[in-house]
């Protein structure tokens, strides 16, 4: 690795950037940042100081990285034995202090996943395989261990983790110091050690936009889940049943199709 010369002016010049790494003219890089080989970073994004970027990671644009993150770095994954594996992460991230994203393994597809526009607090962790969607928000110390996907605008409150292979739905909410290890349905409030369903996330539909019909729906498949006494095969055949005229109803009908873990009763 090189230091890159001060003629960049949005490079601080004690940074340390690699001459196999592709940076966009426009990225500003803080004091003491390594940035290793086979790193591409686009337009407009900020990498703040003291942090350290492994390829192969792929950054977009517009993102934040404050001081002090680990982005890209060997998966923590006994079996790893140096195969090329990959961090993506999307556009407009903001990822705060000490965060630490892993790249994937070679036993899954070999890629971890950020997608657009997410919130990481200070100290997370999102470890090796996992697929985080769009507009999450992941307060601090949140854990995900290996192969967790993260639907869209779900809400991670503080020391909240999940275990590995969980999945969690769009627009669920999960409260602090959660411990989720089994699969989160879409639209849902989780809580507890471990979790267990608290209800439907009402506040965070009525924050998107969902009508009170739309609501009033999503209620009703909460009832045959946890509150009908069906078995969960049965409730689910009357949820596929009633998506058919209540489209908001189909994120539960293809969350249960991929659930492998079980669902949180």
């Amino acid at each position: 690795m090189e230091k890159i010369e001060t003629r960049m002016t949005q490079i601080h010049e004690t940074a340390i950037i690699s001459a196999d790494a592709s940076i966009d003219p426009s990225v500003s890089i803080g004091p003491y940042t390594i940035i290793e080989g086979g790193v591409r970073i686009g337009a407009d994004t900020e990498v703040g100081s003291h942090c350290v970027v492994k390829g192969p990671t792929t950054i977009g644009e517009r993102n934040k990285i404050f001081p002090f993150s680990s982005i890209g770095e060997d998966p923590q994954d006994k079996k790893y034995a140096g195969e090329h594996t990959e961090l993506i992460i999307g556009d407009g991230n903001t990822i705060r202090e000490y965060c630490t994203l892993n790249r994937g393994t070679a036993q899954a597809d070999g890629v971890t996943r950020l997608g657009d526009n997410n919130w990481v607090m200070a100290y997370v962790h999102i470890a090796h395989d996992c697929v985080v969607g769009n507009e999450t928000i992941l307060a601090n110390n949140v854990t995900l261990a290996g192969h967790v996907t993260v639907g869209d605008y779900v809400i991670f409150g503080g020391f909240s983790g999940v275990h590995q292979f969980g999945r969690v739905g769009a627009h669920a909410f999960v409260a602090n110091n959660a411990a989720v290890n089994r699969d989160v349905p879409p639209y849902l409030m989780a809580a507890g050690q471990p979790a267990a369903p608290r209800g439907v996330n009402t506040e965070g539909l009525k924050r998107r936009g969902f009508d009170a019909t739309q609501t009033r729906n999503i209620k009703h498949a909460f009832r045959l889940l946890y509150r009908s006494g069906l078995r969960l095969e049965e409730a689910r055949e009357k949820i596929n049943e009633l998506a058919v005229e209540q489209p908001e109803l189909q994120v539960f009908c293809e969350f249960f199709e991929l659930s492998e873990r079980s669902i949180i009763r």
